[in-house]
């Protein structure tokens, strides 16, 4: 027996992020059904559409229109009308426009039907290598100033698997400042996923070597463990090696490597002083 569903819905459907056969039966049927999809892209969209031969009208929603389209969208659920949120690829919502609209809708009592499938992030975490539980998703770091810095140095304490999104060309730089604040940790870098080049490169933080970069990349960086704080000595000398290399104070080093470790500032910041008269 199947339970029909309301009329007028908010249906949040997943959409592939590469192969097109990872679309559900229950999305395909969804977008056919629906009298609207709301889309961040219409011409991501329509490609996809036109692939299955979905004929739904199609709607634009992205960061730029989506608080004056929320009304007209309202409107529509008021006459019975349900209407499917897509983005781009993958999940809606986690790191794309229609949150105000889903919360809008929610307010005036329409239901909000989830549609799962595939996600760039639960992905790259089960072939990541890494621990999946606990994990944090944490979308696209900013992109500079004293807010990216901040949010990096965040991190040094948060425990299991990091879940980051990076545009291709900001992947470097990422790597390096998350090295510069959270030492040699674990990660894996997770590109082209599902599709034909998926490849999913693993290392550590400041060794790590990348291939040419194509489309967005997740990457999962292993998370803080204060269990094993007493054993982090061993990786604290070609870390502050590094650190001082690139230009970095010694102060600014022993307080990076106490945030991430939990060790003693002051002890840190000898042995940084004289690695650095070393160098000298």
């Amino acid at each position: 027996m199947t339970v029909s569903e309301p009329t007028a819905s908010v249906y949040v459907v997943s959409t592939p992020i590469g192969n097109l056969e990872d679309l559900s039966a229950r999305a395909l049927r969804v977008l056919g059904e629906v009298a609207l999809i709301a889309c961040e892209d219409t011409r991501r969209t329509a490609a996809l559409c036109t692939h299955f031969g979905i004929t739904t009208r199609r709607v634009s929603l992205h960061a730029h229109n989506e608080t004056r389209r929320v009304p007209g969208l309202l409107e529509r659920l008021g006459r019975g009308e349900s209407i499917a949120l897509v983005s781009d690829a993958g999940t809606p919502l986690l790191s794309d426009p229609g949150a105000h609209f889903v919360e809008a809708a929610r307010s005036e009592g329409f239901p909000i039907v989830p549609v799962p499938g595939a996600s760039a992030l639960l992905a790259a975490l089960v072939a990541s290598g890494l621990p999946m539980r606990p994990f944090t998703f944490l979308g696209f770091a900013p992109r500079k100033g004293r807010a990216r810095r901040d949010w990096i140095a965040d991190l040094a304490h948060a425990l299991g698997s990091l879940v980051i999104y990076e545009a291709p060309s900001r992947v470097v730089a990422t790597l390096d400042d998350l090295f510069r604040e959270l030492g040699p940790r674990r990660v894996a870098v997770a590109r082209e996923l599902t599709k034909r080049f998926e490849e999913i490169v693993r290392g550590r933080l400041g060794e790590i070597e990348l291939p040419e970069l194509r489309g967005e990349v997740t990457l999962i960086v292993e998370g803080a463990d204060l269990r094993r704080r007493a054993d982090a000595g061993p990786d604290l000398e070609p870390w502050i090696r590094a650190l001082l290399a690139q230009g970095v104070s010694p102060r600014d080093v022993a307080a990076a490597v106490a945030r991430a470790t939990g060790l003693p500032r002051r002890g840190i910041y000898s042995r940084v002083r004289e690695l650095h008269d070393e160098g000298e």
